[in-house]
């Protein structure tokens, strides 16, 4: 009796491992692609599957944005300056056949790839542009990676330096050039304010030269001025008619 149970037992209990084994549930956010004898069939999902083991392989593919952090790179800009440069990289799979079929590990990849091209993009630039025009750097970075990716099936949306390291000799020299920079820029506002003043000063002695009035109504607020100080100086008033006079008067032969 209980020979015949386990005999009608077994081929329920394989029957059972087996239909475990060829039912795969995939979620939104995953592919499947499905190998049947070692050869592509397709791509499959989400939901649920059913693949024959021992015949049929699949290789689940995550469609989700994936975050790729770069490591730092020892980068030579093309003014000489060594700075250390990492990056964060945002990519996709918008193809799993290609990401699967075309490329060993598209991970690995990518980041290889990544390191690559951020010292090579880098290193055609100044520091002064590194540090000033990162988002322009981010674009062409970002355009090159994506570029070359395409053809595995990856779409890279973003790339972000984070960090451009100096050592403390270079960080030195940058203080120095910006106060440099500073006190020129102090010395043309000066010179541009005493520019304007001057040029000021000359319109003014060309109105007052053509309106006499105008002197003497100045000569008259000097002495209100001089008069308000606490100054020992004795101040007489001459009138400017008089001044004139004696200076238009001709000497005699």
């Amino acid at each position: 009796m209980i020979g015949n149970l386990i005999s009608w037992a077994t081929p329920i209990v394989v029957l059972l491992l087996i239909l475990g084994a060829s039912i795969k549930i995939l979620p939104e956010y995953q592919r499947g692609v499905v190998f049947f004898l070692g050869r592509f069939q397709g791509v499959k999902g989400p939901g649920l599957l059913f693949i024959l083991p021992g015949i049929q392989q699949i290789v689940r593919v995550d469609l989700r944005l994936i975050t790729l952090d770069v490591p730092s790179q020892d980068v030579i800009s093309r003014d000489n300056v060594t700075v250390r440069v990492n990056a964060v990289l945002y990519f996709r799979v918008v193809d799993p056949e290609r990401a699967i079929i075309r490329v060993e590990d598209f991970n690995s990849a990518t980041s290889q790839l990544s390191q690559t091209t951020l010292r090579s993009v880098l290193g055609k630039h100044d520091l002064d542009e590194m540090l000033s025009e990162r988002d322009k750097l981010n674009v062409d970075i970002q355009e090159i990676i994506d570029a070359q990716t395409e053809e595995w099936g990856i779409k890279v949306a973003n790339v972000e330096i984070k960090h451009v390291d100096l050592d403390e000799s270079m960080i030195r020299a940058i203080a120095r050039q910006a106060e440099a920079e500073r006190e020129r820029r102090a010395k043309v506002i000066h010179a541009e304010g005493e520019l304007q003043a001057s040029t000021k000063l000359v319109e003014a002695a060309k109105v007052m030269s053509a309106e006499p009035g105008a002197m003497q109504l100045r000569y008259l607020q000097t002495l209100s001025d001089m008069s308000n100080t606490n100054s020992s100086t004795i101040v007489f008033p001459l009138p400017i008619d008089v001044l004139k006079t004696f200076m238009e008067k001709k000497p005699q032969a």
